[in-house]
């Protein structure tokens, strides 16, 4: 396939994917460039580290800044934390030349990576089954807001509670 050919391919690729298949090759991406940039701080090729590094870092930006807290907005915010102290991680790795660093890097990316193909996987069975998960979510949402003063009051929060540890 030529260059031309393969931008081409990519591009129609990215226009007709889902919110979910994008932010799944925004994760591929990111290791892709995590393992490069761990590749060449293992040769000590500075310039391919660098290079990966900052390409990495640019795509947990943008996996960062792309999460929408209408749902849950305290999942959200943990996620958020994740791709915080991932850049955190990549900056440290990349000033201290350390593939020890990247080694973390990669491992956290690749589990986000399996965690979201497994969510992926539960959302095309729910649709199959005629649910929509996303307005499914929005009104347990709406429903906890509704009962927000009950739970001021005394009463445990409705919400489900899911932990994101790195």
């Amino acid at each position: 396939m030529t260059n031309g050919s393969a931008n081409a391919y990519l591009r129609t690729k990215v226009m007709t994917a889902s919110p979910e298949e994008l932010r799944l090759m925004l994760l591929d991406g990111a290791i892709k460039f995590a393992r490069q940039g761990r590749e060449g701080l293992e040769a000590k090729n500075f310039e391919q580290s660098f290079s990966g590094i900052s390409q990495c870092r640019a795509i947990v930006v943008e996996l960062m800044t792309s999460v929408r807290p209408e749902v849950d907005p305290e999942l959200i915010e943990r996620v958020r934390s994740l791709y915080t102290y991932l850049f955190s991680q990549l900056t440290e790795a990349g000033l201290e030349k350390s593939p020890r660093i990247m080694d973390h890097v990669i491992e956290l990316l690749e589990y986000e990576r399996e965690t979201w193909v497994m969510l992926m996987d539960q959302l095309t069975e729910a649709r199959a089954q005629g649910r929509d998960p996303v307005a499914e979510a929005r009104a347990s949402l709406d429903s906890a807001q509704a009962a927000a003063p009950a739970t001021q009051a005394g009463r445990a929060d409705p919400r489900p509670r899911l932990s994101v540890q790195a």
